[in-house]
């Protein structure tokens, strides 16, 4: 197999979500912008690969694999790096909770569906899985976004205008309350329509 245009695209993530973790525990100048719009462009090339594969001809078994568990961990590293770095002024522990919830939910699916692939079942992803993700996405879009506003943007505000850098951080929270919400519904649907794979 050989190493397409595509699957580099949806590799590339892995090294993106290093450096934006490491630039999210950083204070040096313009550390949280750069940490943001790294996160844009790999979040974009996630959609980016697939039209790529598609358009080159070189959709693969390895490619669909690879986006699903690559996707997996960019979201969930980056996820646990907002609880680290105390991106919820005060709510970090119920952002935790929130977070094992997804954690133990994606941890369930990937199970059933290795015990769906010993049965020769495929579980593709619906329509609710990518909604979650999509969320998930934005979520961690508005939180890094607050925080790049509040760091490197902050002296641009009035003391009247900071309402705005709360308002991009309360859309990112209730965002991530919704994704985890999302995360635990679109878990309860795969169980209800492939949990035979594992119940039997």
């Amino acid at each position: 197999m050989r190493f397409t245009l595509a699957n580099w695209l949806t590799v590339s993530r892995v090294p993106a979500m290093f450096a934006i973790v490491w630039l999210m525990n950083q204070e040096f100048e313009w550390s949280a912008t750069i940490a943001f719009w790294l996160f844009i462009a790999a979040a974009l090339t996630d959609w980016f690969d697939g039209m790529v594969a598609r358009a080159r001809g070189e959709v693969s078994s390895f490619g669909r694999f690879m986006d699903a568990v690559i996707d997996k961990v960019m979201v969930i590293g980056l996820m646990i790096a907002l609880v680290n770095g105390k991106y919820f002024l005060g709510y970090d522990a119920y952002a935790m909770i929130l977070l094992l919830c997804i954690l133990g939910r994606e941890f369930a699916v990937s199970g059933m569906r290795m015990a769906a692939a010993t049965k020769g079942l495929v579980v593709e992803a619906d329509l609710g899985g990518k909604v979650k993700t999509f969320v998930q996405l934005n979520s961690i879009g508005w939180l890094l976004g607050a925080r790049m506003m509040a760091q490197d943007f902050g002296e641009a505000f009035a003391t009247t205008d900071r309402w705005i850098i709360q308002v991009i951080h309360y859309t990112g929270a209730g965002l991530y309350v919704l994704s985890a919400v999302l995360t635990i519904t679109s878990g309860i649907s795969y169980f209800r329509r492939h949990g035979q794979a594992v119940l039997e």
